[in-house]
């Protein structure tokens, strides 16, 4: 048995924070060309459209064509995969899940930890497994950008007096192209583009909740001179 700590659970720890920014574009960039280089052989993000998505995040139309869309597709497309579902279900046991709403649906804390948590497993088909997934189908895609790492576990005793193995820590076994901010700063920015992905218009939203609030603090200022200049004709 394997026992989270305290606070919000994601499998076996509790939930890194995801520290991400929606209006960073710059993150929101960075993160769709992982996405489209690392995790969209296999899952889609089947609501958002290539031209949508270079709108909001502020990329040239022929800069996606070019380098963002790797088949055949147009820029009004949605972001498909060409994968028979048939095949992938052989492959890999199930159906790689669309991951439009994931973010939504599991939580960016979530999603933040399930990318930074997994580790060697040899007795998994593809080698790995996931402290926040347990038993994880697929591999670690990220290998590559983040290395492998040996997760360690202790045993303690549990408020029953039972004996629970904790999560301890996580040993490097082989380094991988990027440092350990670097990876963590890839993964926040995935995890912001799927954030976004989720709910596009939170862009809409944010920049015109800014602008109404500025609105109503210039609209203050005359409201509050003609409530002074009216009270002062009661008096």
């Amino acid at each position: 048995m394997v026992q989270a700590a305290g606070g919000l659970s994601c499998g076996k720890i509790d939930c890194y924070k995801a520290n991400t920014d929606l209006d960073n574009k710059a993150s929101l960039q960075r993160g769709v060309k992982l996405f489209v280089n690392y995790c969209m052989g296999c899952h889609s993000t089947k609501y958002m459209s290539y031209e949508r998505m270079s709108t909001d995040l502020g990329l040239d139309k022929e800069l996606v064509l070019k380098n963002l869309i790797f088949s055949d597709a147009k820029i009004g497309d949605y972001m498909t995969i060409a994968m028979p579902a048939e095949d992938a279900k052989v492959w890999f046991g199930t159906l790689p899940p669309d991951l439009s709403l994931v973010a939504r649906s599991r939580g960016k804390d979530w999603l933040y930890t399930y990318m930074k948590t997994f580790y060697a497993d040899d007795s998994r088909p593809f080698g790995v497994n996931n402290l926040a997934f347990s038993d994880v189908g697929m591999p670690h895609v990220f290998e590559e950008l983040e290395g492998l790492k040996k997760a360690v576990f202790k045993i303690e005793e549990g408020a029953d007096g039972s004996k629970v193995e904790v999560f301890d820590k996580f040993e490097l076994l082989t380094e991988g192209s990027m440092s350990a901010a670097k990876y963590d700063q890839a993964v926040l920015d995935i995890v912001n583009y799927l954030d976004y992905t989720g709910e596009p218009a939170k862009l809409v939203r944010y920049s015109l909740g800014v602008k109404v609030i500025l609105f109503l603090i210039i609209l203050l200022i005359p409201a509050y001179l003609m409530k002074k200049a009216f009270w002062e004709d009661v008096h």
